[in-house]
């Protein structure tokens, strides 16, 4: 009178979805340098936290009699789990089942993973390999007729992007559909010789008449210089180590505020060599990120998109425990001008920042826009002033730090200017409509040309000008609000960091948030 047959039932039909693609295909994964979808969700989570939802979906076929003569299981994985404790959904691809086909996924699966981190304000991960649940030729075939693409579950992915944080690890070949759940994330990477992205893989491209290999068409290093994806890694353990660290600054939802961590650097700590960090030369370029990490906690330093937009750098970090964002300007790429894809990585950062809740720290050098014939063609003007609209709609505490160049449109990009504003400038600080040394000669055409000695008198103009542009005759029209020491920098961030912890509103922002 028991159900152990059908216990015994569930046991063999458990071992079966647990084979995956079969011995040989978990072989050719292994040496192809590659882990299988349920060794990647072991890598990433908790030991023993991950709990398998569907774990029996797949295509059977069954004899005569009704019993199950074959199982092929469904070729994406997902459950909940926990990193650092914390709860998480976890999903992964499974390239051993049918090179992760769309015609060897239940759909549903997918969609249904998407709606639990949704709805449990939950963090998403995803682990892509394959077309991740894109369209096959075959799969129509099968099907005996054709149909008007859609894709399923596209809203709820959409929606997350505005509600919990989602992560992509391209841990293979990622095309079609999986190339497009690889960008609607907050935080993507690729795998240097292991990972390739693209619309279409390269059979497809070589039919339109392009042929090219599957790194000369979509690789790692092409997709973290563009910015299709914001990183790229050395390998698979790098890619689970990094999206841990990710993870850590952010809540676990837009209904909650970042944590605070436990910090051992003190608040007041100054760096002597910061008082010499900008040369007085102001043609003379200096890498910012050593500036960075000497204000920040030590350690929590995490930067995103270190390949494309150079003119910023990018990245989250900690400042006397609390999560921050900060941008900052660097000098080494044109000097810091903003280009096109300097204005749209601005922008991403700001976007998520607000999404979620984090306080925007600013270490501005900027001489302004790219001018010239580039600039037009890259749209610079358009682009730059989605990142001026990016500044003027957050609503989490902003403040910056002028170390040196605020310059035209691009320059009042410091901070949003119809709020209260925490600007901390450096006695290297130079800022106006437009560089003195750019419109001098034009401004004072016609008095240099009616002079005796033009050259005398241009330089004397100079110094007349040099003497106005004092930071501290700003400060005394209390258009900037502080200048400060550069070494006493951290203890300014510090304080800043924890007083905005009062102006930090958990909830949803009224406008969604794109990729």
């Amino acid at each position: 009178m028991s159900w152990q047959d059908e216990i015994d039932e569930l046991e063999r039909r458990r071992l079966l979805a647990r084979a995956m693609g079969g011995p040989e295909k978990l072989v050719r994964q292994r040496d192809q340098g590659k882990l299988n979808a349920r060794e990647r969700i072991a890598a990433l989570v908790d030991p023993g936290s991950f709990h398998e939802v569907g774990e029996l979906a797949g295509f059977a076929t069954y004899d005569q009699d009704g019993a199950m003569a074959a199982f092929q299981p469904a070729n994406f994985l997902f459950g909940h789990a926990s990193i650092n404790g914390r709860p998480v959904v976890a999903t992964a691809d499974d390239f051993t089942v049918r090179g992760g086909a769309a015609d060897a996924s239940l759909h549903r699966k997918l969609i249904e993973a998407e709606r639990l981190a949704n709805e449990y304000r939950l963090p998403l991960i995803r682990m892509i390999e394959g077309t991740g649940g894109g369209g096959s030729v075959r799969t129509l075939e099968m099907a005996g007729y054709t149909y008007i693409p859609e894709i399923p579950g596209w809203e709820v992915m959409t929606a997350n992007l505005s509600q919990v944080p989602v992560v992509a690890m391209g841990l293979g070949p990622v095309a079609g559909l999986g190339a497009g759940r690889m960008v609607m994330a907050h935080y993507s990477l690729l795998v240097d010789g292991l990972s390739q992205m693209f619309v279409a893989g390269p059979p497809v491209v070589a039919a339109a008449g392009e042929k090219r290999t599957k790194e000369e068409l979509g690789g790692a290093a092409l997709h973290a210089a563009n910015g299709a994806v914001d990183d790229r890694v050395a390998s698979e353990a790098e890619a689970f180590a990094r999206t841990r660290w990710f993870l850590s600054y952010l809540p676990s939802s837009v209904d909650e505020l970042p944590a605070r961590a436990a910090c051992s650097d003190p608040a007041s700590r100054a760096e002597d060599w910061l008082i010499g960090a900008v040369p007085r030369d102001p043609r003379r370029l200096y890498p910012v990120r050593p500036i960075v990490e000497a204000v920040v906690d030590k350690g929590s330093w995490f930067e995103i998109g270190r390949e494309w937009g150079t003119g910023v750098v990018t990245g989250l970090a900690r400042l006397d425990g609390w999560p921050v964002a900060v941008i900052a300007s660097n000098p080494e790429s044109l000097g810091g001008l903003w280009t096109a894809a300097t204005a749209r990585k601005f922008e991403r950062m700001v976007d998520m920042a607000d999404n979620f809740h984090l306080p925007l720290i600013q270490m501005v050098d900027n001489p302004g826009f790219l001018i010239g014939r580039r600039a037009e063609e890259e749209a610079t003007i358009r682009w730059g002033s989605r990142a001026l609209a990016a500044i003027y709609q957050s609503s989490v505490p902003w403040c910056c730090v002028v170390m040196r160049k605020a310059y035209g449109m691009a320059g009042s990009g410091h901070a949003p200017a119809d709020r209260f504003r925490w600007r901390l400038a450096w006695p290297s600080g130079d800022w106006g409509s437009l560089p003195i040394a750019g419109g001098l000669e034009a401004a004072y055409r016609a008095e240099l040309e009616a002079a005796e000695d033009p050259a005398a008198r241009l330089a004397e103009i100079r110094e007349r000008l040099e003497r106005v542009r004092s930071p501290f005759r700003t400060a005394e029209k209390f258009g900037v609000e502080a200048i400060i020491d550069p070494r006493s920098t951290r203890a300014e961030l510090c304080r800043f960091a924890n007083m905005a912890q009062r102006a930090l509103k958990a909830g949803q922002k009224g406008r969604g948030l794109r990729p």
